[in-house]
Formats: C-alpha cells, structure tokens, sequence
C-alpha cells in the first residue's frame, strides 16, 4: 500500500500542470458548465487555443469528485468524430477535480457577425452567407451522417475562424442515436434553447429526429437575414405544486332563491377526467384541424401516426 502511495505522489509530481503547459490569455465566455478561457502554449508560441474548464459535478464537496454528464459526451463525441467544420479537441487535462478541454480556438461566432451587422446596420453579403451557411450545414449533415444529433444549435455555438472556416462547437447536449423513431426524450434535459426549438419539442413529443437541428439551421439562417431572432420568446413557467386557487365566493341568499330555474341551469354535467396527453391532443387538433389518410396518405409512415390514431376523433 505505501508503495503505491508512494507512486501515485510521484506520478502527480511529475504531472505537468495547465499552467505548466499553456499561458492564459484571457477570458471568453461562462456558462452552467464553467468558463471558456483563451490560452497559448508555452511549447508553440503560435497556435492559441481555447481552454474550456468544466466544474465538477457537485461544486464544493471536498470529497466528489463526479464528472458531469454534459463532460462526459462531449469528450466521448469529440474523441470519436473529426472534420473541418467541427471544432477539434486536442487534450483532456484533470486538475484539482476540474476537467479542462483544449480545443482549437476560433476568434468569432455566428452571434458576433450578427451583432456587428446590426450594430452598423448593413446586411450581410450573399457571398459571406452562402459561405456560412453551406459550412454549417457540411459539418451537420457529417454529424448526422455519424449518427450524431446535436440538439443545441445555436449562432454563440457556431464558431468562425479568422480564415473564415466554420466550425460546430459545444457537444455538450449532443447524443448519438441508433434509429430516427427511437425514443430520445425521456430522462432528458430539455434540448435546444427555445427560439430555435422545433416544434415538435415544444408540443413535448418523446420521439424526434434530427430533423430537430435542421429546424435550427432554418432559425439561424432567418436570423443571419434579418439581424434579429425570428422566432424570439420565453421559456414557460410552471406554476408551483402548492399552489391552489381559492374557491369562489358563495352566491348570496337572495340569488339562489330568487328563480328556482337558476340553481338547475348552472348545474353542469360532469366532466370526463383526461390525461395530460389526451389533453394536448386535442388541443392541438381544434388549431390545426385534422389530417386523414385520403388526404395526406404517407402519413401513416410517420413515426407518430400510430400513436396518434389511438386517440378518439
């Protein structure tokens, strides 16, 4: 046992630290994961890179030392995946109970061109667009080629290089996935920021494709057009458990027995209970109306037909 005690202390001597191996240039950007940092080698003085420091699982317990699941796919993608519009993971470090992901680093983003357009309010030049846009959907459609969905596309997680090479990043909430119809939502985050959110994540469905990052693409693209999002809004907010309406005010004496027809009339008959999904069902059914076989016959190819059918008419 002190033996290895003994080896284990030699082996972290000898480790080199990421202050060792890269000086820090500055600061980029935080977020629930950590902080991004902007960093040179010490070895190559001229290749910087981007340093992105993940907190440990439980922050603050002396003794965890978990890795986030956030961590964990993005190391697993990034070690298996590789192509020039995705951003490259050059090493994985572990100090002080921190992971450290050195990636290639990209001078700007999709959210600065679009700020910087707006700020000087000029459009952005078809050329530079159609460039843009085919790079990002050359590295999607590899992703997806891979079986990979990337379920958080957004401009701040498309990055540019200063040669103008665009390059995915954050795999964070990517996941790979075996079948376009199995099951990808239950015991999920919810994926997506929601102003580039398809919509069928919005209605809840538990079975989506890749078609979801797509529906991003289109979002990103309407943004790169007008300067501005497209389909901006707010996250829901579910009310509390406890909270609970108060009940109404009892109706006064003289109403009750001022027309015996009054008390039969308000009487309703009772409603049937529904279930959540029922609900949404049918809810969605009275907006949009309904779509029959004879009018849209590969719908029974869809991978919700079936269980939507089951619903009554």
């Amino acid at each position: 046992m002190q033996l290895m005690q003994g080896y284990r202390e030699r082996k972290d001597r000898e480790r080199r630290t990421i202050q060792d191996r890269y000086a820090i240039l500055g600061f980029i950007s935080s977020g629930t994961y950590g902080k991004v940092y902007k960093a040179r080698p010490r070895d190559a003085p001229g290749a910087a890179v981007a340093i992105k420091k993940f907190k440990p699982d439980r922050d603050g317990e002396a003794s965890y030392t978990g890795i986030s699941q956030s961590a964990c796919r993005e190391i697993m993608l990034n070690r298996e995946i590789g192509h020039e519009n995705l951003t490259a993971l050059q090493e994985v470090m572990l100090q002080d109970k921190a992971i450290y992901l050195v990636f290639e680093y990209c001078e700007h983003d999709f959210l600065q061109i679009i700020h910087h357009h707006s700020q000087t309010r000029s459009a952005i030049p078809e050329p530079t667009l159609k460039a843009l846009l085919f790079q990002l959907l050359n590295g999607l459609a590899y992703l997806h080629a891979n079986w990979i969905v990337h379920r958080d596309l957004k401009p701040a997680n498309i990055l540019v290089t200063e040669r103008g090479v665009v390059k995915i990043g954050d795999l964070g909430l990517a996941r790979s996935f075996h079948s376009p119809i199995q099951s990808l939502y239950a015991s999920d985050k919810v994926v997506v920021t929601i102003w580039y959110r398809a919509p069928e994540l919005l209605l809840g469905a538990r079975h989506y494709s890749p078609a979801i990052d797509v529906w991003s693409v289109g979002c990103i693209l309407g943004e790169l057009l007008c300067l501005r999002p497209i389909f901006k809004g707010d996250e829901a907010k579910p009310e509390p458990h406890h909270a609970s309406k108060k009940p109404p005010p009892p109706a006064s004496r003289s109403r009750k027995t001022s027309s015996p027809r009054s008390s039969t009339s308000s009487e309703r008959p009772p409603v049937e209970p529904l279930s959540l999904t029922t609900y949404r069902h049918r809810r969605d059914t009275d907006a949009v109306g309904r779509v029959e076989e004879e009018e849209w016959p590969s719908i029974v190819h869809l991978p919700e037909y079936a269980h939507m059918a089951r619903f009554d008419k």
